[in-house]
């Protein structure tokens, strides 16, 4: 389904409807993730066109960063000041091995230093001089090694440990945290060294909360080190293709576990039988798992569980009838599974449910006449599924939906006049090449629009004119290939517009841009396959908030952007020319 303009946006752990339920936060898919959390200071000073006024602390920083060579060290200044001198550096990039000194027995408390440039070894000492006032620690993808984890002996208060992406660090690492006690937070992301021998360490770290491992391929017999941690609440493992059935049975013992993350493991409906004690479990993310409808008989004696991720473990309809038990659920992820409308008939029942995912679902419109009691639906996924214009009639009546995705179905403009009462709705993607103006016509009773994606639907100037309508709107796609110059200039006025996918309309001129120039609260801007030059881009100066630009395929070269990056775009950080 879609035409060839459209795109599928298909990842392996859907990582932002997991983020979504455990923070609150909600990002709508793939080209706009970044809305969540790539905001620059910046940015985020900036209300309806003004800058917020520094603090006096502020200023005192910003002072102090410029002379920063003047000071041989902190350690007079109180605590809560020195962190946020450190903090800034860290945020503006200056904090470099001559300035660590000035920072020697700071007692600081937090040392964020995730991905920042040049942490090895060497910085350990100056970590360690923090001494017992440190609680948190964050190294992720430095190039610390075994030898550099030493220093956090001394830092026997420490609290929360983030080594995520450290792939020098091995089984003789973690030896220098077995004495760590008081650790509630501890990180390994993606490290291939860590094996089950290694991990008899975490025995000992008897106040961990939270442990996550994704992306550890070696560590198969090395979760029997878990049994005695009773306070753990979450246990992240996604990704580790080595875990199976045999690694679950420890599990059984920790009864306080509230989240558990097993995606793309081999555990199998077996495996999943050592759940049935884990009653205080609200989520499960099973994505990827070779699992059966089996497996929800264990999973029905959890009378807390809220998240279910059941996503590409192949199920049929066979034992579908077995989802009704599942009555608590709030959120509901079967995609791309081979099921149809007779496993939603199960599904009437949990009207706790508030969020579902149908995508690449068997999935007709037949099948939507269930979901008309689940009137706490917010979030629906029924992307590339059979559902059609008729369908959408059973949707008319869910109130509090708030994001709709029809992207790659059969859905055309008459339909979409049954959506025109959802006034709850913020997100709607029509990634479709059936809908054209006149379905967007039907819509401008949706007000409330934050999110419109027509990333495929063939838009053309005379329907950019509704547009108008969403006063609201973030984020814009238009991708269809009929938009001119005309067009764009009745996205002008939409001032909220943070993300605009303007990519594909291979007749925009450097017009276009002149039209925009007025919308500063833009961060992202795609204007690939069009008629854009050079000379264009003196209509962006006023874009001080723009992050990401991407003019591929256009007569702009990487020079250009960087030009115009060093004289009026200081926060411009991904471009992507020609």
């Amino acid at each position: 389904m879609g035409g060839v303009c459209s795109r599928k946006r298909d990842q392996l752990v859907n990582e932002d409807i997991i983020d979504r339920v455990v923070s609150g936060k909600y990002c709508k898919s793939g080209s706009s993730k970044w809305l969540g959390a790539s905001f620059s200071r910046a940015a985020v000073d900036i209300e309806q066109g003004k800058r917020k006024c520094p603090s006096l602390m502020e200023l005192c920083i910003y002072k102090i960063r410029e002379d920063l060579n003047k000071y041989s060290t902190f350690s007079m200044l109180p605590r809560d000041i020195s962190q946020q001198i450190f903090d800034d550096l860290v945020y503006s990039q200056c904090l470099a091995d001559v300035t660590l000194e000035a920072f020697q027995d700071c007692a600081l408390q937090d040392l964020s230093l995730g991905e920042y440039p040049g942490v090895d070894d060497f910085w350990m000492d100056f970590v360690s001089s923090q001494g017992s006032s440190l609680l948190l620690v964050d190294i992720s993808g430095s190039a610390v090694t075994d030898s550099g984890l030493i220093h956090l002996r001394d830092c026997t208060n420490l609290q929360d440990l983030n080594l995520n992406f450290c792939g020098r660090i091995s089984d003789q690492g973690l030896e220098h945290i077995s004495g760590l006690s008081n650790l509630t937070a501890l990180s390994f992301r993606r490290n291939n060294a860590i094996m089950a021998q290694g991990m008899s360490v975490f025995s000992g770290l008897v106040s961990l909360v939270k442990l996550d491992l994704e992306r550890c391929t070696k560590i198969h017999g090395g979760l029997i080190h878990l049994k005695g941690l009773t306070k753990l609440e979450s246990l992240n493992i996604n990704c580790c293709n080595c875990i199976t059935d045999a690694d679950m049975k420890p599990l059984a013992g920790l009864t306080n576990l509230k989240s558990l993350q097993i995606s793309s493991s081999k555990v199998t409906d077996y495996g999943v039988t050592f759940f049935k004690a884990l009653h205080k479990l609200a989520l499960l993310n099973m994505e990827g798992c070779p699992v059966t409808t089996k497996c929800l008989e264990s999973l029905s004696a959890l009378d807390e569980l809220l998240f279910l991720n059941l996503s590409r473990c192949n199920f049929s309809d066979y034992g579908g009838e077995k989802f009704a038990r599942l009555c608590t659920l709030k959120v509901l992820n079967l995609g791309f599974n081979e099921i149809s409308d007779a496993v939603l008939v199960n599904l009437r029942g949990l009207t706790n449910l508030e969020s579902l995912n149908l995508d690449s679902c068997r999935i007709s419109d037949e099948g939507l006449v269930n979901l008309t009691g689940l009137q706490n639906l917010k979030y629906l996924e029924l992307s590339d599924t059979e559902v059609g214009s008729n369908g959408l009639h059973y949707l008319s009546g869910l109130g509090k939906l708030e994001s709709l995705n029809l992207s790659f179905t059969v859905v055309t403009d008459g339909g979409l006049r049954k959506l025109s009462g959802l006034s709850s709705l913020k997100s709607l993607n029509l990634d479709a090449r059936h809908i054209t103006d006149s379905g967007l016509a039907a819509l401008t009773s949706l007000t409330g629009l934050t999110h419109l994606d027509l990333f495929g639907a063939r838009i053309t100037d005379s329907g950019t004119g509704y547009l108008r309508s969403f006063k609201n709107l973030r984020s814009l796609e238009i991708c269809g290939g009929g938009l001119t110059d005309a067009g764009v200039k009745n996205i002008k006025d939409l001032s909220c517009l943070t993300l605009l996918n303007l990519s594909q309309n291979n007749h925009l001129t450097d017009k276009a841009l002149e039209s925009i120039s007025g919308l500063t609260q833009l961060v992202s801007l795609n204007v690939s396959n069009s008629r854009i030059t050079s000379a264009g881009l003196q209509h962006l100066k006023k874009l001080k908030n723009l992050k990401s630009l991407t003019l591929e395929s256009c007569k702009v070269t990487a020079n250009d952007i960087r030009k115009l990056q060093l004289a009026d775009l200081p926060n411009l950080v991904n471009f992507r020319p020609e």
